[in-house]
């Protein structure tokens, strides 16, 4: 049977942080309980399509899917059980704020079926978290750390980010040993670098040169750390966590043995994937869509629109710009997505998949990274070294294949 990964997207925070370009916002429990209404519809609605398919990963992302009463979470996931075939061991996946999710919320999510939590730490230094606007503070995320392992959550990920404003290596290597020094340390460790998105405070702040002041909210601006100094936090995370029995198995996410993020790795290696809720996005069957990021939109297709005698589904009425995936770009995927994998492509993966070898496409781009120390072969795996990690976004960009 095929597998299948589900995203389901809470757009609701209580505040958007400063370098946050994530489709969420704020919203009253009165059209969040609207949202979740729709939500479930969409659901139940797509279950015929995914039949032949054993779902293998839930992941609740968003926004801040902790922000909302715990009991919409608990009848989305009693719908999932319902309507779709769960596979025994499936990793089901919450992302949580420190903050805003107490023990009991925490009990309730668990005796729910989801096993997996993501606790967006960012920082273990109360000043860098209010540079980025998070709402949380070093003591919040360790009683929510505490909590969520009493509550029974045996697989937890911790998101840390680096290259902050006013951070120094030091800073950095603080958070990452604080870490570290948690009882039962955490299982996967996602360490990302900030990047100044378009359209964010921080881009107005960084991006251009442009006042420190973002409507109501005025914060101090410190500066960004350097390049040296920003590769040299990149270099320190891999030996420390290294050393410490983290395998990092995608250029920014560590696991210890077993805890690789299952739901992730769909993506980087192609596995089909539906998602539900506002902006989500799917793969499904070598066609590409996504759901409408118009709220009023969504909540009209599929709270108020009547299906029809033909059993129109209202479903349709979401869904956005889907594109057939030609073999050109189901190709440039498979490279550029699974070479973010440490591991890397496999190359009989390519000749099953496509019926060709994947030297008749890219040959010359191999030979060009190979000589350059990039990328190697080692026996049916091709992979960046680690000289192409860091600079893994020239190497990617390499495998997109030229219109003739």
């Amino acid at each position: 049977m095929t597998s299948l990964g589900i995203y389901i997207h809470i757009p609701f925070c209580l505040q958007k942080c400063l370098y946050c370009d994530f489709l969420s916002f704020l919203e009253g429990r009165k059209q969040q309980a609207l949202y979740f209404d729709a939500l479930k519809k969409e659901i139940a609605e797509s279950a015929p399509e995914c039949s032949e398919y054993e779902v293998v990963s839930v992941f609740f992302g968003g926004g801040t899917p902790t922000s909302v009463a715990p009991n919409f979470i608990e009848d989305v996931m009693r719908l999932v059980r319902e309507k779709y075939r769960l596979a025994k061991n499936a990793e089901i996946t919450i992302e949580c704020n420190p903050g805003t999710a107490d023990f009991e919320a925490l009990k309730i999510y668990r005796k729910s079926g989801i096993n997996r939590i993501s606790i967006g730490l960012q920082s273990a230094k109360d000043e860098e978290l209010k540079r980025l606007g998070r709402i949380h503070t070093l003591v919040q995320f360790e009683e929510c750390y505490k909590n969520a392992r009493k509550a029974g959550f045996e697989n937890i990920n911790v998101d840390l980010m680096s290259a902050l404003p006013g951070q120094s290596l030091a800073d950095w290597e603080e958070s990452l040993n604080f870490v570290l020094s948690l009882d039962q340390k955490p299982e996967h460790i996602s360490a990302y670098s900030l990047i100044i998105e378009e359209g964010t405070p921080f881009y107005e702040m960084y991006g251009e040169e442009k006042s420190s002041e973002t409507g109501h909210l005025r914060v101090q601006i410190s500066p960004l750390p350097d390049e040296d100094t920003e590769r040299e936090m990149y270099y320190r995370t891999k030996m420390i966590l290294g050393g410490r029995d983290y395998h990092r198995y995608e250029i920014s996410n560590y696991a210890t043995d077993g805890y690789e993020c299952i739901h992730n790795k769909r993506y980087w290696q192609g596995g089909d994937y539906i998602g539900f809720g506002l902006g989500a996005a799917s793969l499904m069957k070598g066609i590409r869509y996504n759901n409408t990021r118009d709220f009023r939109k969504y909540l009209d297709a599929l709270l108020k629109t009547k299906q029809t005698d033909e059993g129109c589904m209202t479903t349709s009425l979401i869904r956005e710009d889907a594109r057939i995936l030609d073999m050109k770009s189901q190709m440039e995927e498979f490279m550029f997505l699974g070479l973010r994998m440490i591991e890397g492509v496999s190359i009989s993966n390519f000749k099953n998949r496509f019926g060709r070898n994947i030297e008749e496409i890219y040959a010359d781009v191999i030979k060009e990274l190979t000589d350059k120390d990039l990328m190697e072969k080692k026996d049916d795996m091709l992979r960046l070294t680690s000289r192409g990690i860091d600079i893994s976004n020239y190497c990617m960009a390499k495998f997109l294949i030229d219109d003739e």
